[in-house]
């Protein structure tokens, strides 16, 4: 497509969808091979969103807050972080009622291998289109992306209804 052909304003937010979906999609291939097969992206959003509360950890409360979903929705995904190792439950020091969720080292482990493999898959993309091009790219999302929003972890708000 030349510089003056315009393209239909729909296929941006696909192209960039599908790009996430290339990214997360080989992330988790790789998480697999790398010792991780049980991990699906809702897991890796309610990691981070456990991983945000620091070493104290995060209540059902904090975690479905950080990813929109209810507590009920999000207790459903740290159940299934429980059962495969990932996260521990702990008293909250602070509030004998209440219950904290931690990462184990497991889940440390596994957002490390994330880390590091999406820094290869950045290098890949750099080494496919460029440096420059890529650096654009990002510096580009970030000029449009409100800031309040860059680091939102709340996708399954939108993605799932």
């Amino acid at each position: 497509m030349g510089k003056g052909e315009s393209v239909a304003g729909f296929e941006l937010p696909l192209l960039l969808f599908a790009g996430f979906r290339t990214l997360i999609d080989r992330l988790h291939a790789e998480l697999a091979r790398r010792g991780h097969p049980d991990l699906r992206p809702a897991h890796g959003f309610a990691m981070q969103a456990i991983g945000a509360g620091g070493p104290r950890g995060a209540t059902a409360s904090d975690i479905g807050r950080r990813l929109g979903v209810s507590k009920q929705a999000a207790g459903k995904t740290v159940d299934r972080l429980l059962a495969l190792g990932y996260a521990e439950r702990a008293d909250d020091p602070a509030d004998a009622r209440r219950k904290l969720v931690r990462l184990t080292a497991h889940g440390h482990d596994a957002l490390a291998r994330s880390a590091a493999i999406f820094d290869e898959l950045h290098a890949e993309w750099c080494a496919t289109l460029g440096d420059e091009r890529v650096r654009d790219m990002e510096s580009a999302l970030r000029q449009v992306v409100p800031p309040e929003t860059t680091f939102r972890l709340d996708a399954g708000s939108w993605l799932g209804g």
